[in-house]
Formats: structure tokens, sequence, C-alpha cells
């Protein structure tokens, strides 16, 4: 059984997979840990990797149960069908999340060149460059359709 996608409101991730939890429907939204500035401190904050998008693990005949829980909008569809995402898929998304700190060496490359990875865990993957600036460099992985951004010390 696949993953199926779901649109919810901006800033309802965690909410609705907790809820969606507590109705026995497995639930997944991926986090990244960001340090955030305001003007008096800094601070650790969890935000979703997939903004405003939930994973769920659910059977055809359970569609509709989703839709008692407050700030679910939709499924997702492709081509006319619910979007489907591949247990191998969440898996090697869950593998890079886990990783305390990915190393990368950048060579000569700018935005909009296609690259691909060479070692570490999405090593063989083909990518999109999508920006550098001093700060980080933003790739999106062609065949996850995954935007992954790698900070530059």
């Amino acid at each position: 059984m696949d993953w199926k996608v779901l649109y919810v409101k901006p800033r309802n991730e965690k909410k609705v997979v907790t809820a969606l939890s507590k109705l026995g429907i497995t639930a997944y939204s991926p986090t990244v840990t960001e340090i955030r500035q305001w003007s008096d401190r800094k601070k650790k904050v969890e935000i979703p990797l997939l903004t405003s998008y939930v994973l769920v693990k659910i059977k055809e005949i359970e569609h509709d149960l989703v839709f008692q829980i407050p700030g679910v909008v939709r499924f997702l569809f492709w081509l006319g069908k619910p979007a489907t995402v591949k247990d191998s898929d969440i898996e090697v998304m869950k593998n890079w999340l886990s990783k305390e700190n990915t190393q990368a060496q950048v060579e000569n490359i700018q935005p909009g060149d296609r690259i691909k990875i060479k070692s570490g865990l999405f090593e063989g993957k083909k990518a999109l460059v999508h920006e550098i600036n001093a700060n980080r460099i933003q790739l999106i992985l062609l065949d996850l359709d995954m935007k992954i951004t790698f900070n530059r010390n």
C-alpha cells in the first residue's frame, strides 16, 4: 500500500498528523530543524519539510475519514488519480532526515545546472541546482521532486 498526499491548511501539519494518529491512521510529516533569528535571540525551531502536505498510509475505503480532521483540505491528485509516494521514497527521506550533518563538496556549478550526486545518501541521484548564495546551496532531486538545502560553512 503506497502513501497518499494530503494538502492541509498552512501551519497545520503537526496538528493533522496528531489527529490522524488518534484515528489510527498512519501519517507522516517530515520536519527539519532550523535556527531562526529574532531581534533579541536565536532559537531552534522544527519546520515541515513539505509545507502544507501530510503523507498518509490509508486504504481506499478510509479516504473519507481524513476529512473529519480540522485543517485537511483535500487529497493531492496527479493525472486524475490520488498522488502516491512509494515506501522506498519515504525511507530515503527518513534516512536523510536522521543524519546530523551532511558534507557536500561543490565545484564550479551554477543555478540551472544538472548534476549527478557522487556520494552520500543520495548517491547516484540526479539533481538540478536551484539556488546558490553565500550561506546555502539548494538542489532539486529530480527522481523525488524534492528540494534539499545544504548550508555552506
